[in-house]
């Protein structure tokens, strides 16, 4: 009887322990390589259990409705990750378990939605400009947002097929915030992107780099990511920041309240902020992070590169996502629908 009480209780310890061995992951579709989950595995013998989503209302609302279903870490946008904060969502992150974070620019330890790092370590951030194909037009016509609006660009015009970021260019170009959640602003803006609508040629987020190579789209909006992959496959491609502001964004991670496996998680993190790795996720999904030393590690293409890595002069013109009233983006949700009817 005591064999069998002693087996028992060492196959119910091994259990547990291969319980607490895991990792249990929830992030943008395609953000974090299968090859940095693979080396973290090898590394730590961590089992990851990877999901993935594709809008942040998903993550949003997962977590809201099941009180977090068992994920260790998550990946919202800025925007979202001010908003679990506020709403009591995220725990707060203990940098002292994280050493890699001494690799971090200043900018990027302290940036306005998060300004003392305190529920977010940085993964993935961009800023959404404007592309052009020099072999049909000249690119030092264009400065600004409000160059989209010329009529020699009928049906020439790809927009980035998300609300938030085309109403932006709207609400920019007329001198208002991007972040406005006041019905009259966002009704304006609406009626300026109605003005716009001729010009518009198609709204995409998936394969833009493709599109933008092919010549399939001449002129638009584009992530510096993806119009960096575009211009390693066609030279004619040129990234603008626009002079009256543009938006920038970032995908952090975040440990969820409820988190069941939190010194796995705090391994993880510091894993992707030490440099050789930091520089895999930036090499293979062409989006920079915060991590100075990573660039070291990274194609020479890629350490210089102004469309990755903007100066400090051309971020003082950036305008990070902030979140909005639900009302708003009710509203925004709206006048887009309408927007994509419109003839």
């Amino acid at each position: 009887m005591l064999k069998y009480f002693i087996c028992l209780l060492f196959l119910f310890s091994t259990l547990v322990y291969a319980d607490d061995n895991v990792l249990n992951l929830y992030t943008w579709s395609g953000d974090i390589p299968d090859s940095v989950i693979r080396a973290f595995e090898k590394e730590t013998h961590i089992k990851v259990n990877y999901s993935t989503y594709d809008s942040n209302e998903t993550l949003y609302a997962k977590l809201l409705a099941i009180k977090n279903p068992g994920y260790d870490i998550v990946q919202p946008s800025s925007y979202y990750l001010t908003r679990m904060r506020d709403q009591g969502m995220l725990l707060p992150i203990d940098k002292t378990k994280i050493p890699n974070l001494k690799y971090l620019t200043q900018t990027a330890l302290h940036p306005s939605y998060d300004p003392e790092r305190k529920y977010s370590v940085p993964c993935l951030w961009g800023v959404t400009g404007i592309f052009v194909n020099k072999a049909f037009y000249d690119p030092s016509t264009i400065h600004s947002w409000k160059d989209l609006w010329q009529k020699k660009y009928n049906n020439q015009v790809l927009l980035i097929d998300d609300v938030r970021e085309v109403f932006s260019i709207s609400l920019i170009t007329l001198g208002l915030s991007p972040n406005t959640s006041q019905p009259t602003e966002i009704m304006q803006a609406y009626q300026h992107l109605l003005l716009l609508r001729p010009n518009i040629k198609l709204f995409a987020t998936d394969a833009v780099a493709s599109i933008v190579t092919d010549d399939d789209a001449t002129i638009g909006m584009g992530w510096n990511g993806d119009i960096f992959k575009a211009h390693q496959g066609n030279s004619n491609i040129v990234f603008i920041y626009p002079q009256d502001g543009f938006v920038a964004w970032a995908d952090d991670l975040a440990i969820p309240k409820g988190a069941k496996h939190l010194n796995n998680a705090y391994k993880f993190l510091n894993f992707i902020e030490r440099p050789d790795i930091n520089a895999k996720i930036i090499a293979e999904e062409g989006y920079p992070t915060g991590n100075l030393a990573a660039r070291a590690y990274l194609p020479k293409a890629m350490q210089s590169s102004n469309i990755l890595f903007p100066s400090d002069a051309v971020m003082k013109h950036a305008i990070w996502q902030g979140d909005i009233s639900d009302k708003a983006i009710s509203l925004y949700g709206h006048y887009w629908e309408l927007l994509k009817l419109a003839a």
